[in-house]
């Protein structure tokens, strides 16, 4: 076994020795690869590995320019330019290969690796390592420079006793009042850039008190290395040439706000009404009505400067949605610097009131399933003048699918959405926050019928009133107070009714009922925030309710034959608990891991002995478990067909759900993205269905996980993301204990499942 790996690992090691060769051929004369840098720490105390790992990839980080980049240590964006030649044109494939795919060479330079080291020297001083050097060598082989940095260090010099401003003004007393929670603290490490965030910090804090004109570069930090025993003293000071402007607490004169603002507008106040808060607003156009700015704004004449303030007022009037920009300017009164007071003035610009959306999809997956879906939106921002935004959409969408014999199933969608969103809360109490984001009431309103050609039609008509808490870019709370959902079973098919004669559960599952209840969502998205943090994460919950407090003064239950109706229709009775939470492993840039366990759980009773179909979980599809089909897999071990001539039925529903998926992301080149992915889980009912027999969720539940691996390609268009992803079975529940891994379906492309789809699947 042994000489058979090393036989085939051999002709690999000599292909990239081969291609670092080539790699040579096409330098010039006199020219050297800048091939790659090493870093090396060599101290003369001793300090711990994990110390020495976080200097070396601090060093690593501050090296320019990156290198070429490699795959197993071959150079494939540098291949690819020098075989690409030197085409003649500006276009086609050889210019396209060569300038977008493919990377020129990294050529070595004296002068840029003496400045690298001298970056490195740099920043082990930042970092309190006084006194100590970084060594250079340039070892060379086949035209092939390796830059060698050793950094050969000390003990680092720690913080000893840490001095506030002894001024005796406000400005000084202020400064010295946040000692207590200062970012230098005695015996930590010398490090310029914690001093600096101490200066960032204390001008924060600086302009919630009302110092508007201060700032950071105002406060010096005189370091003391002459103590001994390789301590620092600081004393922090306030520059004497600090300007009066500096030193000054201002508050605020008036606030004026420009609500329909572009370069050619008046800005003389003449035509300015003032609102009961004293806002002076010019909006000729009558483009809002004024109270909305005394629902949004945060600054109010006489109050003291406050830059959270100020920031609030930005972001709660950015998110109306009915502004382009919006941009904010404070000045003295009279300009004077002895004078306290300022005037904010905003300027508004509106965005495009009116658009419409068309949105177009298609997939096609290698079970014979082919389809599409279309939608068309309207949308109106500011429609009754208060920042409303109003939309409707139209939708609709076809599955076929050949299932052999000349029979096809064919599944349809079209509907209706109406949604309504009211920057304020509409409420007898006052909910209403001031905090970065304006809550909004919602009201929607929808229609929708879901047509299964060879069982039956479900019509569905909803209303719903509820609220969206936005508490900062990551974070934000729905809850809808009441929502009603009406649906009514049509057209149903002559042998689909047979089952649901024999089949209580199924019937249920989909007879004409109310949903009335209220829901609940939480959703945190890190990712949200655009940073650069190794880790991000994403959680979504949601509980849903319906016929709780009706069942409770009714009394229903339909166990013991007491059925309560509403207009001659039942109500349904359940509580749904779904939880989804993602977590981002990032390596590089375009390079990550994504993982995600999603889930539920519904359970029904009182009124109702089945979960509506409607709010029922699925599993299969191109977001979920990609080596199956939408909607058909489960529940548990349950086949719905034959396994040896019909494909996985679609819309097979359960009351309990798990699903686990890992995808490692990274980029090939351009806009081309690749992905390795298993997805794993299944869906199980939580009472016995005789109809669907081992669908049933029990303590050895796991014995029903379907798992599934595959590969594929994302282009990111920017815009949108266009998704391929080929995806296999690799366990198949329904099989017999001991046949359920199946592995030998790798190499039947038949086994494949195809899918298209925008967007990553999480």
């Amino acid at each position: 076994m042994i000489m058979l790996e090393t036989k085939r690992i051999f002709p690999l090691c000599l292909l990239l020795i081969c291609a670092s060769c080539h790699e040579s051929k096409y330098l010039g004369s006199g020219q050297l690869l800048y091939s790659a840098n090493e870093i090396r720490v060599q101290s003369s105390v001793k300090i711990a590995g994990k110390k020495t790992k976080a200097i070396k990839s601090e060093l690593n980080d501050l090296l320019r320019p990156r290198l070429n980049s490699k795959i197993l240590g071959f150079r494939y964006k540098l291949w690819i330019y020098n075989i690409a030649g030197n085409p003649k044109k500006q276009k086609g494939l050889k210019h396209w290969l060569k300038y977008k795919v493919g990377e020129p060479p990294v050529l070595a330079s004296p002068t840029l690796i003496e400045k690298n080291r001298d970056i490195l020297q740099n920043h082990m001083e930042n970092k309190g390592y006084f006194h100590d050097t970084v060594i250079l060598e340039t070892p060379v082989k086949n035209k092939h420079l390796t830059a060698v940095y050793t950094t050969e260090i000390g003990q680092q010099y720690n913080i000893g006793n840490v001095a506030y401003p002894k001024d005796t003004d406000v400005l000084g007393k202020s400064i010295d009042s946040f000692q207590k929670r200062s970012l230098l603290k005695t015996g930590d490490g010398f490090d310029l850039d914690v001093i600096k965030e101490e200066r960032v910090r204390i001008d924060s804090r600086l302009k919630q008190r009302g110092y508007y004109y201060f700032n950071p570069d105002f406060l010096e930090v005189d370091a003391d290395t002459s103590v001994g025993n390789h301590k620092v003293n600081m004393q922090l000071n306030i520059k004497p040439e600090t300007p009066l402007k500096g030193r000054n607490i201002y508050h605020i004169n008036e606030v004026v706000v420009y609500a329909d603002y572009d370069i050619r507008s008046d800005t003389s106040l003449k035509r300015a009404y003032t609102t009961p808060e004293g806002y002076r607003i010019l909006d000729t156009a009558h483009f809002l009505k004024p109270y909305i700015f005394s629902k949004t704004m945060v600054f109010h004449p006489g109050d003291l400067y406050k830059r959270d303030d100020h920031n609030l007022s930005l972001s709660r009037l950015v998110s109306l949605g009915v502004f382009k920009f919006v941009k904010a300017r404070f000045e003295p009164v009279n300009n004077s610097d002895s004078n306290r007071a300022l005037n904010a003035f905003y300027y508004l610009t509106p965005t495009l009131k009116r658009s419409i959306r068309f949105e177009a999809s298609a997939l096609t997956r290698s079970d014979n399933t082919t389809g599409g879906e279309l939608s068309l939106s309207w949308r109106n921002r500011n429609i009754f003048g208060g920042a409303e935004l109003f939309s409707a959409s139209i939708y609709g969408g076809l599955e076929e699918q050949s299932i052999g014999g000349g029979v096809k199933v064919n599944t349809r969608r079209v509907g209706l959405d109406l949604d309504l969103y009211i920057p304020h809360i509409v409420s007898p109490f006052n909910l209403n926050t001031s905090g970065a984001f304006v809550p909004k009431t919602k009201i929607s309103a929808g229609y929708a019928i879901f047509d299964e050609s060879s069982q039956y039609t479900l019509n569905s008509a909803k209303v719903a009133f509820g609220y969206i808490f936005k508490k900062n870019l990551t974070t934000e709370s729905q809850i809808t107070v009441l929502g009603i959902n009406y649906v009514r079973p049509s057209n149903i098919d002559p042998r689909y009714q047979l089952g649901l004669d024999t089949n209580i559960t199924l019937a249920r599952s989909i007879e004409r009922q109310f949903i009335i209840g209220p829901t609940y969502n939480f959703n945190y998205n890190s990712l949200a925030k655009p940073n650069h943090r190794t880790n991000n994460f994403y959680f979504n919950g949601n509980v849903d309710l319906s016929g709780n407090l009706l069942g409770l003064i009714t009394g229903a239950n339909i166990n013991k034959g007491k059925e309560v109706e509403i207009f001659n229709t039942p109500f349904s009775q359940y509580v749904r608990f779904e939880a989804d939470f993602r977590h981002y492993l990032s390596f590089s840039h375009y390079s990550t891991l994504a993982t995600r366990i999603t889930g539920g759980v519904g359970f029904a009773y009182g009124n109702s002995s089945t979960m509506p179909f409607i709010k029922e979980f699925f599993a299969g599809g191109t977001n979920d478990i990609r080596a199956f089909r939408s909607r058909a897999l489960g529940p548990g071990s349950y086949y719905g067909g034959n396994p040896n001539t019909t494909p996985l039925l679609p819309d097979q529903p359960g009351d309990v759900k798990l699903v686990a998926n890992a995808e490692y992301r990274a980029k090939l080149f351009s806009i081309v993205r690749w992905a390795l992915f298993i997805d794993a889980g299944n869906i199980w009912t939580l009472k016995t269905d005789s109809s669907r027999p081992g669908s049933l969720f029990t303590p050895s539940f796991l014995k029903d996980v379907a798992v599934g691996v595959g590969t594929g390609l994302r282009f990111d268009l920017t815009i949108l993301v266009l998704r391929i992803d080929m995806a296999t079975p690799l366990r198949e529940p329904w099989q017999p204990d001991g046949s359920k891994w199946v592995f030998n379906k790798f190499g039947d492309i038949s086994s494949y499942v195809l899918n298209l789809a925008i967007g990553y699947p999480f």
